[in-house]
C-alpha cells in the first residue's frame, strides 16, 4: 500500500490532549475486550485487500448525498476532484490502522490529528480553498451508520463462520465509535 498524500501516522505528532486514561474510559464505554482485539485483527485481514471496494461504496453514499458532499468543495462551490482524491487514499489507510495498529499514545496523537483535520486544520493539509470550514459534528455521528453497517458484506466475504463474522463486525462497530468519539474532541474541548 502506499503512502497517501499528507498521511502522517508516522511522524513526530504532538502528543494528544486526550490521556490514556482517557482513552481506557473510553474503552471501558464501548465494552471493548481482548476478543475485540483478535477480531479486529482478523477483520483487518479481511479489509485491507479491499479498502478501494470499501471506499467506492463509501464515498458512492457521501457523493449521493449534497449535505456530506458539500464538505469537499472547492473554491467554486462544486465537490473538489483532487481533495476527495487526497481524502480518500487517507481513509483507506485509516480503515487498515484501526484494524492493525496498537491503540497506544501514538494512535492517540495521530486520531488527534484526524480530528483537527476535520475542524481547525481542515482544508490545510490538501491545501484547498472551500468555503467550508469544518465537518459538521452531527454528520461526522452520524456517519458511524454507513462506515459500520457497510462493511458487514466485505467481512463475510473473508469465509469465516457466522460467529467470527458476528465478532469482527461488533469489534468494528466498537473501534470506529471510539474514534469517531475522539474526533469530537476538538469539537468542544472545554466540555470534552
Amino acid at each position: 500500500m502506499t503512502t497517501p498524500s499528507g498521511y502522517t501516522y508516522d511522524a513526530d505528532l504532538p502528543a494528544s490532549p486526550v490521556s490514556t486514561r482517557d482513552l481506557q474510559e473510553l474503552l471501558a464505554s464501548v465494552m471493548w475486550s481482548e476478543d475485540d482485539a483478535v477480531a479486529l485483527r482478523r477483520a483487518g485481514d479481511i479489509l485491507t485487500p479491499k479498502t478501494h471496494e470499501i471506499l467506492d461504496v463509501w464515498y458512492g453514499f457521501v457523493g449521493s448525498t449534497p449535505h456530506l458532499v458539500s464538505v469537499f468543495a472547492g473554491k467554486g462551490g462544486q465537490p473538489d476532484a483532487g481533495y476527495l482524491e487526497a481524502v480518500r487514499g487517507r481513509f483507506e489507510r485509516w480503515i487498515v490502522d484501526l484494524c492493525t495498529r496498537d491503540f497506544d499514545e501514538h494512535w492517540l496523537a495521530y486520531q488527534q490529528e484526524i480530528a483537527r483535520r476535520h475542524t481547525t486544520k481542515k482544508n490545510e493539509t490538501d491545501h484547498v480553498d472551500s468555503p467550508s470550514r469544518h465537518v459538521p459534528l452531527r454528520h461526522l455521528i452520524a456517519l458511524l451508520v454507513p462506515v459500520t453497517v457497510t462493511v458487514r458484506p466485505f467481512l463475510e466475504q473473508g469465509g469465516d463462520d457466522a460467529a467470527t463474522v458476528d465478532a469482527m463486525h461488533t469489534a468494528w462497530q466498537k473501534a470506529v465509535t471510539l474514534t469517531v468519539a475522539l474526533w469530537s474532541q476538538p469539537y468542544s474541548p472545554e466540555l470534552w
